[in-house]
């Protein structure tokens, strides 16, 4: 069986995969990998370093579950799934493993974190900024703000409390503001 064109359809590469086919795997790769590694790069931003990782592991998981694929939504439609739990659960374990102390005061003051994401200029402002936080509270923000996920959803998913997750994402607010003003004063 000739897997080397663009032609070949999704399911006869599957049922080549499935046949422990090796050209019908490279070619998985070739065709889905650039879309499945930018996703993970704007997911992970600015950890760059744990892009390849995850990018295996999702492989990793779509070989050994290529078994259940029902071919609904196309291929990459489900390793971009695959990729988005991976995501998720990176997240959840960096976050289970922050001790946050739920009797800290509140930060003063909770305005909201409105930044004007229209400019070219301010999103990279943004990620530089972000790149130089330490990581738990840059992780709390984008697992947020990024990914759109909720206080309850992130305190379900750690482990931790609601009041321990939205104390947390304050005090990560807090931190990101300050850095902003910085910056706003000294460039």
């Amino acid at each position: 069986m000739e897997l080397a064109t663009q032609e070949t359809g999704e399911s006869e590469l599957v049922a080549a995969v499935l046949n422990k086919d090796r050209k019908a795997t490279a070619e998985i790769v070739a065709r889905y990998g650039g879309a499945l590694h930018g996703y993970l790069c704007r997911r992970l931003m600015p950890r760059h370093d744990l892009v390849d990782d995850l990018f295996q592991q999702v492989f990793l998981e779509a070989w050994q579950c290529l078994h259940r694929f029902r071919q609904e939504s196309g291929l990459k439609a489900w390793l971009l799934a695959i990729a988005r739990h991976k995501v998720q659960d990176h997240y959840r374990c960096r976050l289970r493993e922050c001790d946050w102390d739920e009797n800290t005061p509140e930060p003063a003051a909770d305005s909201d974190l409105v930044l004007d994401l229209e400019t070219q200029q301010q999103r990279q402002r943004i990620w530089t900024l972000l790149e130089e936080m330490p990581e738990e509270p840059r992780t709390l923000l984008l697992w947020r703000y990024w990914e759109g996920q909720s206080a309850e959803h992130m305190a379900a998913a750690t482990g931790k409390t609601v009041k321990a997750v939205e104390r947390a994402l304050a005090r990560a607010r807090d931190q990101f503001r300050a850095k902003w003003n910085s910056e706003t004063r000294h460039g």
